[in-house]
């Protein structure tokens, strides 16, 4: 029999590496959230090629304003004691802002974005708060002086949309250090990241103003860049900007299977290079599938690609008795164009992020069988009655946002039709033929149904040219990534 003193030295020699392990995995600090995701974002920047230095280091050339209150000392931008606005002599719609501040105790000043010329930054464009809200003139300690009182509004902190949303803190760098933000603004996206942790990540559209009000530059799509001057002294270098405003919804290249500046080539215009077969009908099946499950199943798919998709003349084309093309590559937010044809009668479509469809078809099929005839309205009307007389390009599988295209542009069959696409967060932009048809509409989350709620898209996931039993015809498959 075990004597209790001798149990009592066997619990202990069990329960103290115990303890002592609990307390260390306490200890443990989680990964930031917030520098997860920044490191993410700055992982997707680093493709970008079309940085464009807005601040020479020797004087304002591309800047107006107030050209006295700001100087420039030793490449530094000065905003001295008492300066207001300096805008940039350009404007800009859609762009990464890359730059970097020195504060002084209490600082004020502030970024605005798509301001109109001689317009306030907060009220007529959106005002990015650059601010030392951790200065004595915004705080004080309570009168037990264990907590720390502030006199600023959530929306007022450093990165804080002015008014309309606010930022994360508590990324600020010490006054004698130099900061390094990056400001994403594409449509009604807005990320801020802020020496390395993203502190705002917001989608306009989906937002209402915190303090209540109507903001009108909320709604502007372009406008000059400014610094918006509370007559406190601030130091800025490195400025610089990535232009992403939109495409023209033709490229312009020199031949086909070429790709426009700014562009890459999806497609090689001489093999499958870049592409891969579906792997399973059902994309979050598919999302599941890993290890040797995921290697089969390609396999098996990239065998069924071989067989029916191939290179003619520069052309991709399909026997249509596959399966759908997917892109090995996963993308998020893009411009993509699209040149295709096909057959009287046929049937395809394009999957952004692996969800349907952006609708391929032929307006001008009744889809009669042999013998068959359309005697009158009724007759016209129920051979119509799945909408493909009013064109291609409408987002098909949508049940609340609209599926269907704003206009009939497509040319008949037989002949080439160029889409312009372009997503950002989960709104659809399309262009066929230089018409636009579909006008930032939301793509529902065809697969991740929830009653009347949708489950949000994928942030990223493969796109696909989809298989509905009909010869295809693709070409000139260009993209452009864009920030986000």
């Amino acid at each position: 029999m075990v004597q209790w003193s001798t149990m009592k030295r066997l619990l202990s020699t069990l329960l103290v590496p115990a303890v002592l392990l609990c307390a260390a995995r306490a200890q443990e600090k989680k990964p930031d959230p917030n520098r997860v995701a920044g490191k993410e974002s700055l992982a997707r920047l680093e493709s970008i090629d079309g940085w464009k230095t807005i601040f020479n280091g020797k004087d304002l050339s591309g800047w107006h304003g107030d050209t006295e209150g700001y100087v420039v000392k030793d490449g530094v931008l000065v905003c001295q004691k008492g300066a207001k606005n300096l805008y940039t002599d350009s404007e800009y719609s859609d762009f990464v802002f890359s730059f970097q501040f020195k504060l002084t105790e209490s600082g004020n000043n502030g970024l605005g974005i798509r301001v109109p010329k001689g317009g306030h930054a907060s009220r007529d464009g959106m005002e990015l708060q650059i601010l030392d809200h951790r200065g004595k003139k915004y705080n004080s300690k309570s009168e037990d002086g264990k907590r720390t009182l502030t006199w600023l509004k959530p929306w007022q902190v450093h990165g804080s949309i002015y008014s309309i949303f606010p930022a994360r803190t508590g990324y600020l760098k010490p006054l004698d250090q130099w900061n390094e933000q990056i400001v994403i603004c594409v449509e009604d996206h807005i990320k801020i990241i802020l020496n390395g942790a993203v502190i705002m990540d917001a989608y306009l559209d989906d937002i209402t103003p915190v303090d209540g009000k109507d903001h009108p530059g909320m709604r502007r799509k372009s406008g000059h860049i400014m610094f918006a001057g509370h007559s406190d002294h601030i130091e800025f270098k490195d400025i610089s900007i990535a232009d992403f405003s939109v495409a023209p919804p033709r490229p312009d290249t020199n031949g086909d299977n070429t790709p426009p500046a700014g562009f890459k080539a999806l497609f090689n215009g001489s093999d499958l290079t870049g592409w891969k077969g579906l792997a399973h009908k059902d994309a979050t099946k598919r999302r599941a599938l890993a290890g040797e499950e995921l290697k089969t199943a390609q396999e098996a798919a990239d065998a069924i690609m071989n067989k029916h998709w191939s290179v003619k003349d520069g052309v991709l084309t399909y026997t249509g008795k596959g399966q759908s093309l997917c892109t090995a590559k996963d993308y998020g937010d893009f411009e993509m164009y699209c040149d295709w044809k096909i057959p009287p009668g046929a049937d395809s479509g394009i999957y952004l992020r692996g969800t349907p469809q952006i609708q391929i078809w032929d307006p001008w099929d009744p889809r009669l069988k042999d013998g068959e005839t359309l005697d009158g309205p009724e007759d016209w009307v129920t051979a119509y009655r799945n909408g493909r007389n009013l064109g291609s390009g409408g987002l098909w599988n949508n049940k609340r946002a609209s599926n269907r295209p704003l206009a009939l542009a497509d040319n008949k069959p037989g002949e080439w039709n160029t889409f312009f696409i372009r997503m950002v967060g989960d709104k659809v932009s399309i262009w066929l033929n230089e018409k636009l048809i579909v006008d930032r509409t939301e793509l529902e989350n065809y697969w991740d149904r929830d009653g009347d709620r949708d489950i949000p898209l994928p942030r990223a996931d493969q796109i696909e040219l989809q298989h509905h039993g009909s010869e295809l015809f693709f070409k000139n498959l260009y993209i452009r990534e864009l920030p986000y």
